[in-house]
């Protein structure tokens, strides 16, 4: 069903509003991708704080221009999915990669972080990055780290000394 130019208009100021304050995205190509698996996904997509959209790619052209995935505007051929990551950089990555692992037609295209865009290759890359909580415990344990060796330290010191009275 074609659009009118008002829906064009609310599409394309929706989606550039969601640029404006993503982390990251993942564009896939879908053709071939059931109507089941695509709800699943976008059922996933919203649990994960991705926001998963299908639209015509001179609207998503327009959509990014301005944002830091301005950069990706030249290689938007083809039925594509864009998926955008909310709050997590990885969340879209790993949800696309997931799923392509059950659905071969499923395909990243694209990936673009930062203002930098990469080969669909990177989908593996961004897909492990650690998620927020992650990374505040690898900082915390990082963090603590000092503080527990010091305190070690100064229990053996305390255990010498009392071993030699």
């Amino acid at each position: 069903m074609a659009l009118n130019l008002s829906q064009k208009q609310v599409v394309v100021a929706e989606l550039a509003e969601v640029a404006s304050k993503a982390q990251s995205l993942v564009a896939a190509e879908y053709a071939g991708v059931t109507v089941g698996q695509m709800t699943s996904m976008r059922k996933q997509a919203r649990e994960n704080g991705v926001f998963l959209k299908v639209v015509k790619n001179t609207l998503a052209t327009r959509a990014v221009e301005g944002t830091d995935f301005d950069v990706i505007k030249d290689d938007l051929v083809g039925p594509l999915l864009y998926a955008f990551s909310m709050e997590d950089p990885g969340a879209a990555a790993r949800l696309i990669k997931d799923y392509a692992k059950t659905n071969e037609k499923l395909k990243a295209k694209l990936v673009s972080i930062g203002g930098q865009k990469y080969p669909a290759s990177h989908v593996d890359v961004l897909a492990s990055l650690p998620t927020r909580d992650q990374a505040l415990s690898m900082l915390l344990s990082v963090m603590v780290e000092p503080a527990t060796r010091v305190a070690r330290a100064l229990k053996a010191i305390g255990e010498k000394d009392t071993a030699e009275a």
